[in-house]
């Protein structure tokens, strides 16, 4: 099989599969379903982790855990502000501000909620016209959510999410 007809049957399945679904919940609701989970995983691990493992690296090149959570807030407030039409960079927040787990934490809860406020006051055309910020920052935040659990794992933890449910 060519790499092509691998590519369409791929393509055809996951919309033969999506689409039932999609048909059920508007694109907004998607978006804020998935907005929402990405972000209560990554809270939950910045809770969790230990403070004495916030400066773990993988590598000495690599960002800190506590590193991580920063960069992936700093992409809630870029939505937040894009999404409110400011001018704004994904950048703009420096770790070296975030001295400890629970500055870390509170910032992450901050972006979540400024973003989540914004995503819910946008009409629902609006994810039509312009969907691509808030699918940027949601692959964004689920690549960094991989790594962490990467850090947890070379840390011999098990990230909250794969734990058995109570």
């Amino acid at each position: 099989m060519s790499s092509i007809t691998r590519i369409l049957c791929a393509t055809t399945l996951v919309a033969a599969i999506w689409a039932p679904a999609s048909a059920q919940q508007p694109v907004e609701q998607r978006m804020k379903v998935q907005f929402k989970d990405v972000n209560r995983r990554l809270l939950e691990m910045a809770k969790d982790r230990p403070a004495d493992r916030y400066n773990f690296k993988l590598k000495p090149e690599m960002r800190s855990f506590g590193e991580v959570i920063v960069h992936v807030a700093s992409g809630n407030v870029y939505a937040a502000k894009f999404g409110r039409g400011e001018k704004v960079r994904w950048d703009e927040l420096d770790p070296k501000n975030y001295a400890n787990k629970a500055a870390i934490v509170a910032l992450m809860e901050k972006s979540i909620m400024d973003a989540t406020a914004t995503m819910n006051s946008l009409p629902p055309e609006s994810f039509t016209k312009n969907i691509e910020p808030w699918l940027d920052v949601m692959e964004h935040s689920a690549e960094h959510y991989g790594l962490l659990v990467a850090y947890y794992r070379a840390n011999g933890m098990v990230p909250p999410e794969s734990r058995p449910k109570k």
